[in-house]
């Protein structure tokens, strides 16, 4: 483990980090982009039209080269579920009462709350897929599958304890029934890679301020090239054709940009925001996903082996992502482990009844040493 990476972020050495599912600390770089993009909204008449524009064309060039995919599918959007709404909304105009819409159980709220709404709008059936004995995801969703079947929304990995889903067994399925796919990356894009370009997603979103360890109030969705031409969300000014020639907006255009451009949020172009976006997705292009996650798995590999010899229930790993697992015990000692825990400034989450670690590049050996010392106190 390098020790020069916990210098690029502002992490006390008392304080052991292991919720990054949950809020990814910042980098140092990222909080001076910050300061600097919050000092030039003292100074707008410096501010020229064309960067209304760069900043996001910048993280649209970054993102597929990081991620893949095309440039031209990626938006910007402020959240999760603002990029699942605009696919709800897409999926609600079209969806019959005789159809349903996959999810699996207890999944994120932003990855259900838009369906439900879908649901009660067109009276189609949400159906639940509920969580596997053996954790085999991947087989479970498969089963559900019918050619009744219009949206697949789902997670490449379960948001509470890591399990995995093929998604592309998931998409080769979705193809057969002629069902959408829509994918809530949030807890693994930037964490684990996932091919993009590859899996072709109708639809897939995440929110920044996890893995992506951007601000809060950023997101980025990626838009497959069937669903660029439907309608956005919101009707934003930014994303029409000649918007940069402010002295002629009194002549409104109806042209989108070509793209995904159409799906961006209005006011995307933020000097504050995303200046600390570039700057995380740069470090995060010189890393390297697959260095991130491999480097990753070394440390929950250490970690897992300690759970298990105290008894925990540990998913099986060959279902386990890399990155990000969840172990479980009695309910009622969950509380007080991660009580305990905090008290001595370690700190991980608790999603449902599972303990879930999710480290980054921060951590180094003696975090993960401090943290097994205080397992084997508690």
């Amino acid at each position: 483990m390098n020790k020069h990476y916990r210098n690029l972020f502002d992490i006390p050495k008392d304080v052991v980090y292991f919720n990054v599912a949950g809020n990814s600390p910042q980098l140092k770089k990222s909080t001076e982009a910050l300061m600097r993009g919050s000092a030039e909204k003292a100074h707008p008449w410096k501010k020229t039209p064309n960067q209304f524009f760069d900043l996001a064309e910048k993280i649209r060039t970054l993102a597929a080269e990081i991620f893949g995919g095309e440039s031209e599918g990626y938006a910007i959007v402020p959240s999760a579920s603002y990029g699942i709404s605009t696919a709800a909304r897409i999926v609600e105009k079209t969806i019959k009462p005789n159809e349903n819409i996959i999810l699996m159980q207890e999944e994120f709220p932003s990855n259900v709350l838009p369906w439900r709404r879908v649901s009660k709008e067109t009276g189609a059936r949400i159906k639940t897929i509920r969580r596997p004995k053996d954790n085999n995801w991947t087989r479970a969703i498969l089963a559900g599958i019918t050619n009744e079947t219009k949206v697949i929304a789902i997670s490449p990995c379960h948001w509470t304890d890591g399990t995995i889903v093929d998604l592309h067994k998931i998409k080769s399925e979705c193809e057969e029934v002629n069902s959408l796919l829509v994918v809530d990356a949030t807890q693994m894009l930037g964490g684990h890679p996932i091919d993009i370009e590859k899996l072709e997603p109708d639809f897939l979103v995440a929110a920044g301020y996890k893995w992506l360890l951007s601000p809060y109030g950023f997101s980025l969705m990626y838009a497959g090239k069937k669903m660029r031409s439907q309608r956005p969300l919101e009707e934003s000014w930014l994303a029409r054709e000649n918007s940069e020639d402010f002295a002629n907006l009194v002549n409104y255009n109806d042209t989108y940009l070509p793209g995904a451009r159409r799906f961006d949020m209005g006011e995307k172009n933020t000097a504050t925001i995303l200046p600390a976006v570039i700057a995380a997705f740069e470090q995060i292009k010189e890393w390297g996903i697959e260095n991130i996650s491999s480097h990753l798995k070394i440390i929950n590999g250490q970690i897992i082996q300690k759970f298990e010899q105290k008894g925990f229930i540990v998913p099986d790993k060959k279902y386990l992502s890399p990155h990000l697992f969840g172990v479980y015990t009695e309910e009622e000692r969950v509380s007080d482990i991660v009580k305990n825990l905090t008290e001595r400034n370690v700190f991980i989450s608790r999603r449902g009844n599972a303990l879930r670690i999710s480290p980054h590049l921060h951590n180094t050996e003696r975090d993960v040493e401090t943290f097994i010392r205080c397992i084997d106190r508690i």
